[in-house]
């Protein structure tokens, strides 16, 4: 009879020492943590779900202590305070933007003076939900910052919120303000050939296309609750920026097995070397 001993694997430090921190998010009481009652907190744990997406931009989008970070629409600061314990002090930076005045005075409140390479403001771009009266279309939307700027740029839960003109422009600008080899992390709700079906997929997501598309709205009485895009489409926005998509990974939204809710894709801006 031959007897094997139990498979083991090799001790990995770097999966340990994120394991570890990501715990160490999860239950330090001191980090900043915004009111439950505040609109932009949603469903979900608030640390949780920023030390899931840590997780992610590390293991998935390869993010560094050392990274330059643009945050698109950083709300109250759900990715904000999970990074402020991962990005270096000194060589680590973080920006981040969003149209909604109370987020970012929470942030930049609560936040930004125990940590002030961490910084937030406020563009006035304008948004039917979320800022109804700005003065800055999102198809005109330019950043305020240089060519080149930064290293890693996250766009979770913002492209589920905008038409298909917008998205571009976004997509576009973040482009200009990543450096060459810079990395974008974008989420989004693809309406692949599963999704579209409807089978398993989130009861919450009714999905209907917008005449030829490429959007598709969950709400027809508030379209930009829930955007989808023809599968394909953000690909080719991508492309078209400057971007080689490095990743495209379907979420479990549609009912599939994943270990992420939304779709995600990472993809690395053209001109550098590999």
């Amino acid at each position: 009879m031959n007897v094997h001993a139990p498979e083991t694997r090799a001790f990995d430090p770097v999966s340990a020492q994120l394991d570890w921190l990501l715990d160490h998010i999860g239950q330090n009481r001191f980090l900043p943590q915004p009111p439950a009652d505040s609109i932009f907190v949603g469903d979900g744990d608030f640390r949780a779900i920023g030390a899931e997406f840590l997780r992610h931009f590390v293991t998935l989008g390869g993010l560094r202590r050392s990274h330059r970070v643009l945050d698109v629409g950083s709300g109250i600061g759900r990715m904000a305070v999970p990074l402020t314990q991962f990005l270096h002090p000194e060589r680590g930076s973080y920006e981040g933007f969003d149209p909604v005045l109370d987020g970012v005075a929470w942030c930049a409140t609560t936040i930004t003076p125990a940590y002030p390479k961490f910084r937030f403001q406020k563009l006035d771009i304008a948004h039917a939900l979320y800022n109804p009266g700005g003065v800055v279309a999102g198809t005109d939307l330019v950043l305020p910052y240089g060519d080149a700027n930064f290293d890693f740029a996250i766009m979770v839960s913002v492209a589920t919120h905008l038409p298909a003109d917008e998205l571009a422009a976004y997509i576009r600008e973040i482009a200009r303000v990543l450096g060459p080899n810079g990395k974008l992390f974008l989420t989004a709700f693809v309406l692949d050939e599963v999704a579209r079906a409807g089978d398993g997929r989130d009861a919450r997501l009714g999905f209907v296309r917008d005449g030829e598309g490429p959007c598709w709205f969950a709400n027809a009485q508030a379209p930009l609750a829930a955007v989808g895009f023809d599968d394909g489409f953000i690909d080719g926005l991508l492309r078209e920026a400057g971007f080689d998509i490095g990743l495209k990974s379907l979420g479990h939204w549609r009912g599939i097995p994943a270990d992420h809710y939304q779709d995600i894709f990472v993809a690395r801006k053209r001109g550098g070397r590999s």
